[in-house]
C-alpha cells in the first residue's frame, strides 16, 4: 500500500481546557487534492498549521513520508517544511507593495537566488497565472479574483510540492467560490503540486477533490472518495453536510448530488416498476476554452447561470436538477415519459435561445479583453428510465443522445 505522504496518528491538541482535535488519524496522500471540511471553527485551521509546523501536538505522532517529525534533525524538518506552501484564508497580501513584488517576495526572504534569477521566475509565475499586466498595480487595484490569483502566484513561487489552502473561498459569492476552485484544480493540474485544503462550501468542493476528511466532534470520522462520502451514515451528514447543502440549493438552485440521489430513491419507491420517468442533461462543451480565454470568472459564471435558468424553467413542473461536474448540469422529470420530456424540452429550447443565451452570453461579455472573442455550445439530450433502472445509465444514454441548443459567439465590444 502507498505511504500516505502525510499521516497523523493519535494527534490530540488543546487550547487551555479547550480540547480542540481528540486523538485524530489522518492519511493524506501525494499527487492528490484533498479536501477537510467540516464546520466553521471545528479546527480544520488547526490541522493545516500542524502540517506547516506553525503548531505542534500535545500527543500523538505526525509523520512526513513515513518519518515522525519529531524525530527529524533540525537540517531534515527544514528540508521538509520547503516543500511547503501556504495561502491563507485572507490572501495576506502586502498592500505597500505591488503584485510582482509580493510575488517575489519569498524569493527574496527564503532563498540566494540572484536579482536576475528571481525576475525569470517571477515574471514567469505572472504569465502562468494570467497576472503580466497587473505586475505594476498595488492589490487595493485588484478584484477579489486576481487578487486570490496573486497569493496563488505567490505561493507557487518556490516550487513546492505541497501547497496548504485555508478556506480558500471564504466570503465568495457562489460563482466566484467555484471559480477560485476551479483556478486551484487548473495549476494543481498543470505544476503536480499535492493541494490541501480546509473548506465547509459543501458540495462545490467535490468538483476538485480526489479525497475528502470530515472533521467532527474534535474527530476525523470519515476519509475517502466525494462518492463514497455521499453513502457515509453517520451523523456528520445531518448535522454538517444537510446544513450546508440546504444553503448552497438556497443560492444556487441545484441540489448536491447526494440530495439529488436522495430525492431520486424517494420518487422512484413510490412508483410501479412499469412507470417511467426522464433524466436530461446539459452541458457547456468548451468550458476549459472558456477558462483559457477568459478566466475562471467567465467560464463558472456562464455554468452558474444555465443552472439557474435550468431550474427556473423545471422546478415549475416539480423536476430537480444537480450539478453533476465541472461543466454539467443533471435534470430529473419524474412524472414524464420521453414523448412528454421531449415536449417539454422543445419548450426549454425555444425559450433558452431567446432569453437564456442573452443571460448566458452577457457574463461572458463582460469578462473578453479587447481583440479575444470565443465561441462555446451548450448541449442537451433526454433518455428515459424505470425504477429499476440504474440512474447512472440513464444518464449516460441522455449524454450519448446530446444535440446542441445553443450556440454562442463572444467577441470584445469596440
Amino acid at each position: 500500500m502507498t505511504t500516505p505522504l502525510i499521516e497523523f496518528k493519535g494527534v490530540t491538541k488543546c487550547f487551555g481546557d479547550r480540547t480542540v482535535l481528540n486523538k485524530v488519524n489522518l492519511q493524506i496522500y501525494e499527487g492528490q487534492v484533498t479536501t477537510i471540511i467540516g464546520l466553521s471553527g471545528a479546527g480544520k485551521s488547526v490541522i493545516l498549521k500542524h502540517i506547516i509546523g506553525l503548531i505542534k501536538p500535545d500527543e500523538g505522532t505526525i509523520l512526513f513520508r513515513g518519518e515522525p517529525i519529531s524525530g527529524m534533525k533540525r537540517a531534515q524538518t527544514n528540508s521538509s517544511l520547503a516543500e511547503m506552501s501556504y495561502m491563507f484564508q485572507d490572501n495576506a497580501l502586502f498592500d505597500s507593495m505591488s503584485v510582482y513584488e509580493n510575488i517575489a517576495f519569498p524569493l527574496q526572504e527564503t532563498t540566494n537566488l540572484k536579482k536576475g534569477e528571481i525576475d525569470r521566475r517571477v515574471k514567469l509565475r505572472l504569465e502562468q497565472t494570467e497576472l503580466s499586466e497587473a505586475a505594476n498595480r498595488y492589490p487595493s487595484e485588484l478584484s477579489g479574483g486576481m487578487q486570490k490569483r496573486v497569493a496563488l502566484a505567490r505561493a507557487l513561487i518556490t516550487d513546492p510540492r505541497i501547497v496548504l489552502f485555508d478556506e480558500p473561498t471564504s466570503g465568495q459569492d457562489p460563482v466566484r467560490k467555484n471559480a477560485i476552485l476551479s483556478m486551484i484544480a487548473q495549476y494543481q493540474r498543470k505544476f503536480g503540486f499535492t493541494a490541501i485544503l480546509v473548506s465547509h462550501e459543501i458540495p462545490d468542493v467535490y468538483f476538485i477533490s480526489n479525497r475528502i476528511l470530515a472533521l467532527y466532534n474534535k474527530d476525523i470520522v470519515f476519509q475517502g472518495t466525494p462518492e463514497e462520502l455521499e453513502k457515509f451514515d453517520h451523523p456528520f451528514n445531518d448535522e454538517v453536510i444537510h446544513s450546508l447543502e440546504a444553503l448552497q440549493k438556497e443560492l444556487t438552485g441545484l441540489y448536491s448530488k447526494r440530495q439529488f440521489k436522495a430525492m431520486n430513491q424517494a420518487q422512484l419507491s413510490q412508483r410501479h416498476l412499469r412507470e417511467t420517468y426522464s433524466v436530461a442533461i446539459f452541458s457547456i462543451e468548451e468550458l476549459q476554452t472558456i477558462i483559457n480565454e477568459l478566466g475562471h470568472d467567465a467560464a463558472q459564471g456562464a455554468l452558474h447561470c444555465l443552472g439557474i435558468y435550468i431550474d427556473k424553467h423545471f422546478s415549475a413542473i416539480g423536476a430537480f436538477s444537480t450539478r453533476r461536474n465541472s461543466n454539467e448540469v443533471v435534470t430529473m422529470l419524474p412524472y414524464s415519459n420521453l414523448t412528454e420530456a421531449v415536449k417539454i424540452m422543445d419548450d426549454f429550447v425555444q425559450d433558452f435561445r431567446t432569453n437564456g443565451t442573452t443571460e448566458i452570453w452577457s457574463v461572458a461579455q463582460k469578462h473578453i479583453k479587447a481583440g479575444k472573442s470565443v465561441e462555446f455550445t451548450v448541449w442537451a439530450g433526454l433518455a428515459q428510465g424505470q425504477p429499476a433502472t440504474e440512474i447512472d445509465s440513464v444518464i449516460a444514454l441522455a449524454k450519448s443522445q446530446q444535440k446542441e441548443i445553443g450556440r454562442l459567439h463572444c467577441a470584445a465590444e469596440e
